[in-house]
Order: C-alpha cells, then sequence, then structure tokens
C-alpha cells in the first residue's frame, strides 16, 4: 500500500451539528461507511444541543438527559453543505445536519431548525431574506494554553508588544499571508462566498466578509463553516483564531455584523424605497429596535460578551437607527435600488449564527408585519439622548430573555426555557467566580 492510499484510507465524513453555543458536535465516519449519512442511520443524544459553554447537560435544571433516558436523535445531513476537508486525510467531507426526533420531527433544541421555521414564515408571505455576514476573529500565538493569555502573533509584536493600531493596515495583512491564504484555500475548498479580507483594530484582529445568499439557512451556514475554516488555518500554522467577543482588556471587540434584504417571488427588493420616503426600512428598524433588548442573549450569548458594549466604541450601546451612521445599532446602508438593506450591528463574533438570524428576522418580521415608528434619526449632528440602551449585565440580559413574549414566539417557549435556564447558570457561576481584578484592586486594600 502507498503512502497515498494509506492517506485515502484513513478518508472520514463528518456529520456535524450545532449546539446552542454554535459549538460543532458529531461523529467521523469511515468515508467507506458514508451511505449511513445518507439513510439518516447516524444518531446523537438529543441532549448533544442542550449542553452548556462547559459541556455539561445540566440535566439538573433541564430534564432533557438521563431524567427521560438520555434518548437518541437523527442527525439528518443536508446534502447541500457536503463538502471537502483540506485539513483531513484526503478524500475527507464534512456535512451540516439537523436534529430530528426519532418520530421524524425537527428537535425542538436544534438551531437550523430555528432558523428554518423562522423562515418558513416569510414563505407564506411570498418573500425571501436575503443575508451576508461579516465576521470579526482574532488570530493568537501558539502558546495560548501556556500562558493562560491570548497574545498576538509574534510577527505582529515588537519585544512582545503589538506595534499598535493594524485599522486596515497591509503590512499586517501581508506579514500573515501565509495564514490568510491558507484560510483563503480552505474557504475555496469548502464553497464559501469569502469575499474582501481586512485588519480590524486589534493586533491580529482579521475581518472576512461573505457574500450575500437568498437563503438564510445558507448564509448561516456559511458563517459557521467560516469560523471552523478560520480556526483549522491558524492550527496548520501554529496559532489560534478566537471568536471570543473581548479577548483583549485594552483592544477592540470582534463583532458579527449582519446585511440584511428581503426579496419577493419576482426576485424585487422590497426594501427598495425608489428615491421616496424609505417607510418599510423604517418600519423594520423599529421592529429590530423593539426586540433588541428581549434578543441581546441571543447576540451576546456569554459573561465576556458584555465586556464589549463600552461607551464610545463600535459596538452599540444605545438602540438607535442611522443611514450610513456606523455608531447606531442598525444602520441602512442602502435605501434605494437592489441594495436597499439593513445593517445590524449588536451581535458579537461568539453569537451562534443560526440564533442570530432567528432573532434577526423575527424582529425584521415584525416591523414588516406592522407600520412601526423607530424614532428619530441618529446623525453626526444629532444623537438621542433618551434612547432605550442595551444591558451591560449579563444576568438582566437572561431576565429579559426569559420574560419576553417576542422570544417565545420565535424560538418556542421550550427553547426559551432550556436558554434562558442554562445561561442563567452560566452567569450565576460568573458572578460567583472571585476573579483576578478582585485579587488585584481590592486583596492589597481591604
Amino acid at each position: 500500500m502507498t503512502a497515498d492510499n494509506a492517506t485515502e484510507g484513513n478518508a472520514r465524513i463528518e456529520v456535524l451539528i450545532s449546539d446552542m453555543n454554535g459549538r460543532l458536535r458529531g461523529k467521523q465516519i469511515p468515508i467507506s461507511a458514508e451511505k449511513k449519512v445518507w439513510s439518516d442511520a447516524v444518531r446523537l443524544p438529543t441532549s448533544t444541543q442542550s449542553l452548556d459553554i462547559w459541556g455539561d447537560d445540566n440535566d439538573d435544571i433541564t430534564g432533557l438527559s438521563l431524567t427521560i433516558g438520555d434518548p437518541d436523535g437523527t442527525c439528518v445531513a443536508d446534502q447541500r453543505t457536503l463538502a471537502d476537508m483540506p485539513w483531513a486525510p484526503a478524500g475527507s467531507k464534512q456535512v451540516l445536519a439537523t436534529m430530528h426526533e426519532l418520530d421524524g420531527s425537527p428537535s425542538f433544541q436544534d438551531p437550523r431548525a430555528i432558523l428554518s421555521a423562522v423562515v418558513d414564515r416569510y414563505k407564506t408571505l411570498g418573500l425571501t431574506p436575503v443575508i451576508a455576514t461579516e465576521l470579526e476573529f482574532y488570530l493568537l500565538a501558539g502558546d495560548w494554553r501556556d500562558r493562560g493569555v491570548p497574545s498576538p502573533p509574534p510577527a505582529l509584536t515588537y519585544q512582545g508588544e503589538p506595534n499598535g493600531f493594524q485599522l486596515y493596515d497591509m503590512d499586517a495583512v501581508d506579514l500573515l499571508d501565509d495564514y490568510l491564504e491558507t484560510l483563503r484555500a480552505y474557504a475555496r475548498a469548502q464553497g464559501l462566498p469569502a469575499d474582501a479580507t481586512t485588519a480590524e483594530f486589534g493586533p491580529g484582529q482579521f475581518e472576512v466578509n461573505l457574500l450575500h445568499r437568498p437563503d438564510a439557512l445558507a448564509a448561516a451556514d456559511d458563517c459557521i463553516m467560516l469560523k471552523r475554516v478560520a480556526e483549522q488555518a491558524a492550527r496548520k500554522h501554529g496559532l489560534k483564531s478566537t471568536c471570543m467577543a473581548k479577548p483583549y482588556t485594552d483592544h477592540a471587540g470582534s463583532g458579527l455584523h449582519v446585511h440584511a434584504s428581503i426579496i419577493d417571488a419576482q426576485g424585487r427588493n422590497v426594501l427598495d424605497a425608489a428615491g421616496s420616503e424609505p417607510k418599510r426600512l423604517k418600519s423594520i428598524c423599529a421592529g429590530l429596535l423593539q426586540t433588541l433588548q428581549d434578543a441581546q442573549l441571543i447576540f451576546a450569548p456569554h459573561a465576556n460578551s458584555y465586556r464589549r458594549f463600552q461607551p464610545g466604541s463600535f459596538a452599540p450601546v444605545d438602540l438607535t437607527w442611522g443611514f450610513g451612521h456606523r455608531g447606531t445599532a442598525v444602520r441602512i446602508p442602502e435605501k434605494d435600488g437592489p441594495g436597499a438593506r439593513i445593517e445590524h450591528r449588536v451581535a458579537g463574533a461568539d453569537a451562534n449564527p443560526y440564533l442570530m438570524l432567528a432573532a434577526i428576522l423575527g424582529g425584521m418580521l415584525l416591523g414588516l408585519e406592522n407600520d412601526l415608528d423607530p424614532g428619530e434619526e441618529t446623525t453626526p449632528a444629532y444623537v438621542p439622548a433618551d434612547a432605550p440602551k442595551l444591558t451591560h449585565d449579563f444576568l438582566t440580559a437572561v431576565e429579559r430573555f426569559r420574560a419576553s413574549a417576542f422570544i417565545a414566539d420565535i424560538f418556542g417557549e421550550r427553547y426559551q426555557k432550556l436558554y434562558g435556564e442554562t445561561k442563567h447558570k452560566e452567569a450565576l457561576s460568573h458572578l460567583r467566580t472571585v476573579s483576578d481584578f478582585d485579587y488585584r484592586a481590592y486583596l492589597p486594600r481591604l
């Protein structure tokens, strides 16, 4: 047997599902047994999708694991997402799947199924959301496990310190071109519609834009696969990528911006104001603003997420909107023509793409089906002084989520309870943990 044949003999297909935190979980199956994937014979416990950030199934608070026998579900693979894995043995593939109950119904816990249900509501109106995402992430030095803290890749430091802000800095791009070319090659191999790559503010921070898709589920699939591609490319170069919302105290957080429009059955952009007053766009902005506080836990799902929301940062705190204004929560880049759309600027890079888009499309749907007023426009000369605000507090976001009728409508009461209780536990764990800040600030003085 040749070395190449030996490699091919190790080829596999990975069946992947998303948990609530957007972490991919699943099974590796020999490529010789691939037919199992397409006959819906791959099973996992349905509780796999109720795991918290530590991987605990929290049966004591959810009752979805051993309490009911930890039942299996079926991983129904989506043929459209089948892609090569260029980092794995030759011939290896991956496919995204949706968890179904054994009776054939989609699991209420599955993020892909939740988003699909929201998209179906648009279909009943003869409408199709068109979505593009912009993912920011940090590239870190490979010794992060030994150091216990992140640090920039050595190529971007001088005497161990960052060289400074790197926004749109082509030197930063050039210095890490080997990594970025691997990322682009992996994205091409997986059919991801990756477009521009730019250096962002923080040392080692980059943004990759994905092109618009007239398919919200495919756009979410692209985004979650891009996160994996970024990490696999980093491993090849002895580095680490992270979508942690705020890995550094003194540097910018990472966001996940969403551009969204809507087309009708004839392919026309229903948000196109055609040179007149953009009433529909404004109503959609209002729907998004009215639901942002309730859905903040989806856009900022972890304790670290709330460190992004700082006054004067590009992570919005005020619930405002504006034309072309990047300081707002909801921005309108274009109001006329086929490019008319909104930009949702709240979510962090740590958000689950499926749940994020479900919440955004739910807010847009509220604006579509009602005539809503977003309030005064934010301009360079005017910022509304009394605009409602997002919270800086993880536990407050949890409580808003748990009490929301909007969340129950979009995500279902069972998922609202599961997600809310799991995040409540995470929030309490954060509050109870004595941090390094406590020791540095208080131990020497109190």
